[in-house]
């Protein structure tokens, strides 16, 4: 039975069976049509083309040609894809430059957490320290307005930075929050009986001048415990109410690629009491205000882990007499303490070990201010 290709008198007489002796069966089903013909790497030029001089015999196709068409044509689809993927590989490079050049890798901040540092200013009051009962000295104080406990540490509307989302924003924030509730409305830390509340939250890099501050409190700039946390001297004075006055304000920017920074502008209001006499005694309550600007910053390992890098704080307390240290816990002037002209203690430069680096810091507590107003140290 003859096959396509087959002579149509069959295979002449003695030319051994034609190409069915050399090729396999599976060939006999190749058709050489249009597609493959295109598809052929080299291509014959016509009889026309090889009358001309040096004329080769066959040339080679590449992807910018299409099909038989002279090289002179308009290229065909080939040519056509060919020219797209360079268009795209070169605006690809041209983006990656660019960016490149805009936005600049920046290492992730690396080494420890730095140390706190801190500065304490007691404020000594210009006129007698007015006693009475909580609920009276708060309705005729500046704090009349403040909510009450950790209501009134309120965070602010959040939106994401360059590199820091919305969550992780609001998680920085509410980790500060947190260092706030416990490290100033705490009963306990205000006691001076724990500090684990406020530790817990704290980079381990600063775990070790923490204890410091609090086994060896110090106004050297960088160890006191009143820098850290609020605490009163368990000797002086103790919570006449529980119920705190707070007000204040949140910011935070970021300032590295991979840390987030947010301050604190906080004043809380106490009502105390002597450590001595009875809890009850008509008067014997007075107000003691402190004002806490604390600077913390996160990186990504902190958010993670719910803790803060305390970088530094600046406190005002008062009314506090100025020559009483402070770094290891307030010493409030009580319900009925007159005024003191006192001035801080006195700081010998000639002595050896760390100089008191707040010495000579002192305010005045102003006696009268505008409601809500926070108090400031004198210039």
């Amino acid at each position: 039975m003859a096959v396509p290709g087959d002579p149509p008198d069959g295979t002449p007489d003695g030319t051994g069976g034609g190409d069915d002796d050399f090729r396999s069966d599976e060939y006999r089903s190749v058709v050489f049509d249009e597609d493959f013909v295109r598809a052929a790497r080299l291509q014959e030029y016509s009889a026309r083309e090889r009358m001309g001089e040096h004329a080769r015999a066959v040339r080679s196709r590449s992807i910018w040609s299409s099909g038989a068409a002279p090289r002179t044509s308009t290229p065909g689809r080939g040519a056509r894809q060919g020219m797209l993927l360079v268009l795209l590989i070169a605006t690809a490079f041209a983006v990656a430059v660019y960016m490149g050049l805009r936005n600049p890798y920046v290492p992730p901040a690396d080494g420890p957490a730095q140390p706190l540092s801190s500065t304490v200013v007691p404020l000594a009051p210009t006129t007698a320290v007015p006693g009475g009962l909580p609920p009276d000295l708060y309705a005729r104080s500046p704090a009349a307005g403040y909510r009450v406990g950790a209501a009134g540490i309120s965070l602010p509307a959040v939106r994401r930075t360059h590199h820091f989302t919305d969550v992780q924003v609001v998680t920085a924030l509410s980790i500060a929050k947190d260092y706030l509730v416990q490290s100033s409305l705490d009963p306990d830390v205000l006691a001076g009986t724990a500090t684990r509340p406020v530790r817990v939250l704290l980079d381990p890099d600063q775990l070790e001048q923490f204890d410091r501050s609090m086994t060896s409190p110090a106004g050297d700039g960088r160890h006191a415990a009143t820098g850290w946390l609020v605490r009163f001297d368990p000797a002086t004075a103790v919570m006449a109410d529980p119920r705190i006055r707070v007000s204040g304000t949140f910011t935070y920017e970021e300032v590295a690629q991979d840390v987030l920074e947010v301050t604190t502008d906080h004043t809380f209001v106490y009502a105390v009491r002597p450590a001595t006499g009875s809890p009850a005694a008509a008067g014997g309550a007075s107000l003691f205000t402190v004002r806490r600007e604390l600077r913390l910053r996160f990186d990504r390992d902190d958010l993670g882990a719910r803790r803060l890098e305390l970088a530094s704080a600046y406190v005002m307390a008062g009314p506090h007499d100025c020559s009483a240290e402070p770094a290891g816990g307030f010493r409030p002037l009580l319900a009925g303490a007159g005024p003191t002209t006192v001035g801080p203690a006195a700081s010998d430069p000639y002595a050896s070990g760390h100089p008191r680096r707040t010495a000579g810091l002192c305010g005045v507590l102003a006696p009268s201010v505008p409601q809500g107003a926070p108090v400031s140290p004198a210039p």
